[in-house]
């Protein structure tokens, strides 16, 4: 029996971003489910605060060269790749000289976040998925982290349904505390139904793409929820409460890759 494929969307790691909870997990979590036999690809921007010599990050250029449109508006898709070498984990990096160049991740040396989140958002995640497709490799679970990447699940569910790179896969997103301040651009939903989406896909974020109000799109459309942070949202957490997917709640560090891995197998054999 081939082993599974574990995709990882997420948006940061350490040491290419400072030590965070999210970057730390994201750093340790991947390594520790190839460790348990499964197959992975890991993913995140590659923000302009990655010193890329000293990561030794290189362009991929059989992977790069496509252009994504957002809004109407054409946007080169860069892809880049490391090795962590202690783990023997590759890393693979999103670039685009609009969205990602900037020094800082999701807002500027003021602490204003910057206006096209969203856009930022909707390529980081086609980029991940246009990706995967042109390796060639197919998940049998994507597990998304951090609200950068909690577009995917609807993406995959809707824009992607039909794709056989990812029409079996199953989608576990992991909620942190790592709230944004303002909502998101007003027009992320016209932007969404561009690629397809319909008002009734993206009512959670008709009025207002607040974090909790994008944080329950994710849930909405994942098979499974993790709460990856102590304390969460409340709104959220009232969200999962509600409904009816598979919850895993806080682990501790000292044992969270087991209990994930076997989170994964209850989600793939549901």
């Amino acid at each position: 029996m081939s082993a599974k494929r574990i995709l990882f969307i997420t948006q940061e790691i350490t040491p290419y971003l400072p030590e965070t909870e999210i970057s730390r997990i994201c750093r340790i979590l991947p390594q520790g489910i190839q460790e348990r036999g499964r197959e992975i690809r890991t993913f995140m921007p590659r923000y302009g605060s990655i010193n890329e010599r000293r990561n030794q990050l290189h362009e991929v250029i059989r992977l790069s060269g496509m252009n994504l449109i957002i809004d109407d508006t054409d946007h080169p898709l860069i892809i880049k790749v490391a090795s962590i070498q202690s783990a023997r984990m590759q890393v693979y990096f999103i670039d685009n000289d609009d969205f990602f160049q900037r020094k800082y991740t999701v807002h500027d040396d003021e602490g204003q976040e910057f206006d096209d989140n969203d856009e930022r958002a909707i390529f980081y995640v086609r980029g991940v998925l246009e990706t995967v497709k042109k390796l060639r490799w197919i998940p049998d679970l994507i597990h998304c982290h951090g609200w950068l990447s909690a577009l995917a699940p609807i993406y995959l569910k809707k824009m992607y349904a039909d794709d056989p790179s990812f029409g079996g896969a199953k989608i576990v997103y992991s909620v942190y505390d790592d709230a944004f301040e303002n909502s998101l651009d007003k027009s992320l939903p016209e932007k969404m139904k561009q690629d397809g989406m319909t008002d009734r896909d993206l009512q959670l974020i008709k009025v207002s793409a607040d974090f909790a109000a994008l944080s329950n799109l994710a849930i909405q459309y994942s098979d499974g929820v993790i709460q990856g942070s102590s304390r969460i949202n409340e709104q959220v957490s009232e969200f999962i409460e509600k409904g009816d997917k598979p919850f895993l709640s806080y682990q501790p560090n000292v044992s969270y890759i087991d209990v994930y891995n076997d989170f994964y197998d209850q989600i793939l054999n549901s």
